[in-house]
C-alpha cells in the first residue's frame, strides 16, 4: 500500500509538473478596482436604472450575458467576477464579507445611484449581504436560484487532510482537460433549451479556471465554504423598504422543493416566478423571462 501511494504520489507530481503552465486571461478586459480586489467587469447599455448582475459558483460576468443584452435595451446593466472567480484577481479570504465588500465597492467606484442588484446562486448571498450593510444605496434585490442561505456546503472536513496537495491539483487539471466532462456538467445544470457547447463556449467556462492564480482561490473557497448567510440576519431584508424579487427554474435540483416560496416569505418578495422546465442556469436556459422579471423590479426600485 505504502509503495502504490508513493507510484501515486510521483506520477501525480510529474502530469503537474508537465501542465504547470497557466492559461492566459483573454484580451482586452476591463478592470477596476473594487476595494482591495482588481475586479474584472462589462457593461452594456448607456442610461436608464443601473442593474448590477452577480454570478455563482464557476460562472463568471460572461454568463450573464443573454440577459444583459436584453436590460441593455432601456438600463445600464453592469456585471462583475467576484473575487475568487473568473479573471479578477484573486484576494483571500474567499467569504461573504469580502465578496459583499468587493460588490459595494464596485458600487462606489463606477458612481451607480441605487442599482438593482441580481444575484444567482451563491451570488444571492453577496447581494443580500451588501443589501442589508448598506440600504440606503440599492434600489432592489432579485435572487435567482439561490436562497442566500449557510448550508455548510463545502465547509472543511477533517478528511481534507487526507488529499495530498499533488494529488488533488491532478485531479482539477485532468477534469478541466475533459470536454466532455465540461458539457456534461453544463447540460446537467441547464437543461435543453440551452445553446450547446463549442469549442469556445468550453473554453469560456474552462478557461478562468486555468489562469494563474485560480487554483489557489480554489483550495482557498474550498476552505471557506460556500457562502451564506443565517435565516435571522437574512430575513432582515424582508423589514427594507427596497423592492425584492425572488425566481427559480421549476426544476432546479440544487435546492429542495418549496425553497422558492420560502425564500420569498423571508425576504418579503411577492410570490416567486417559477420558469417551467428550466433547471439552475435560467440566466442562460431562460434569459427573456429573467430578463422580465429584472425589468420589472426595475421599475418598481427606489429612485
Amino acid at each position: 500500500m505504502l509503495g502504490l501511494v508513493v507510484l501515486l504520489t510521483v506520477a501525480s507530481v510529474i502530469v503537474n509538473a508537465a501542465t504547470d503552465t497557466p492559461a492566459q486571461a483573454p484580451a482586452g478586459l476591463t478592470y477596476v478596482a473594487a476595494g482591495d480586489v482588481r475586479t474584472r467587469i462589462r457593461a452594456w447599455g448607456g442610461t436608464g436604472t443601473p442593474i448590477v448582475l452577480v454570478h455563482g459558483a464557476a460562472e463568471t460576468a460572461d454568463s450573464w450575458a443573454p440577459v444583459a443584452e436584453r436590460l441593455a435595451v432601456r438600463h445600464r446593466v453592469y456585471a462583475l467576477d467576484l473575487d475568487g472567480w473568473g479573471y479578477s484577481q484573486r484576494v483571500a479570504p474567499y467569504d461573504l464579507d469580502h465578496q459583499a465588500r468587493q460588490l459595494l465597492a464596485l458600487i462606489d467606484v463606477i458612481g451607480l445611484r441605487r442599482p438593482v442588484l441580481v444575484g444567482h446562486s451563491s451570488g444571492a448571498a453577496a447581494v443580500a449581504e451588501a443589501a442589508l450593510r448598506a440600504p440606503d444605496r440599492i434600489g432592489g434585490v432579485l435572487l435567482l436560484d439561490g436562497d442566500a442561505l449557510a448550508t455548510g456546503a463545502g465547509a472543511p472536513t477533517p478528511a481534507r487532510h487526507l488529499v495530498l496537495p499533488p494529488w488533488r491539483t491532478t485531479a482539477l487539471r485532468l477534469a478541466l482537460r475533459s470536454d466532455s466532462l465540461i458539457r456534461s456538467i453544463y447540460d446537467r445544470q441547464c437543461g435543453p433549451r440551452c445553446p450547446r457547447l463549442d469549442a469556445t463556449g468550453i473554453d469560456a467556462w474552462r478557461r478562468p479556471l486555468q489562469v494563474a492564480g485560480a487554483e489557489d482561490g480554489l483550495w482557498g473557497m474550498l476552505a471557506t465554504g460556500v457562502p451564506g448567510l443565517d435565516p435571522q440576519r437574512l430575513a432582515g431584508l424582508a423589514r427594507l423598504p427596497m423592492p425584492k424579487a425572488v425566481v427559480f427554474g421549476a426544476e432546479d435540483d440544487v435546492f429542495p422543493d418549496g425553497t422558492p416560496a420560502q425564500t420569498a416569505t423571508r425576504i418579503g418578495a411577492p410570490t416567486p416566478l417559477i420558469i417551467p422546465a428550466a433547471r439552475h442556469l435560467t440566466m442562460v436556459s431562460d434569459p427573456d423571462p429573467v430578463a422580465e422579471a429584472t425589468l420589472a423590479l426595475a421599475e418598481r426600485s427606489l429612485p
